[in-house]
């Protein structure tokens, strides 16, 4: 048997926000959608940081805190990992460096941005796993929505959030 690679659960599609998202918006979205961090964009769309729970809660008590942006509080740079890494030699990495997230990058026309990720959820996801089945929507592989199916959730989410629904 084939030992599991970062890309046999790594999560494909990563949170982004602007450099100048309010961090009370950061923290409203890791909450709601229930994920650890998210990558930061410069004005070209090139990652440039993170944001998650560890630098909210360090801005925490900060006295100009309603005026925090991601720039402010972002740890610069973005921890990387070869999606093609057997996923113990990720696990430890990410305990060496001390993250708790790690990202795939893609260059496309020069733009350099996050595509997947893998975290210690994911890691402990596999641990508590009975079967494949409760994994199916990690990797590669992964169950996906169409296009048109994450439009339609999008668009009624917006609607219900505006109260037209």
């Amino acid at each position: 048997m084939k030992p599991l690679l970062v890309r046999d659960l790594m999560t494909v599609g990563v949170p982004t926000c602007k450099w100048n998202s309010p961090i009370r918006d950061i923290a409203r979205f890791l909450l709601e959608h229930h994920v650890e961090a998210m990558c930061v964009l410069d004005a070209e769309g090139h990652s440039i940081g993170v944001v998650g729970e560890q630098e909210l809660v360090a801005a925490y008590g900060r006295e100009e805190l309603d005026t925090l942006t991601a720039e402010d509080i972002m740890s610069e740079g973005v921890p990387e990992l070869n999606p093609d890494l057997p996923l113990t030699a990720a696990a430890q990495m990410m305990k060496d460096r001390g993250i708790r997230i790690a990202y795939m990058m893609h260059n496309s026309a020069g733009i350099i941005y996050p595509a997947a990720y893998i975290s210690y959820r994911h890691i402990l996801r596999h641990i508590a796993a009975r079967d494949e089945k409760d994994l199916k929507d990690l990797g590669l592989a992964a169950e996906r929505k169409s296009p048109l199916e994450q439009f339609i959730e999008r668009r009624d989410e917006a609607r219900r959030k505006a109260g037209l629904l």
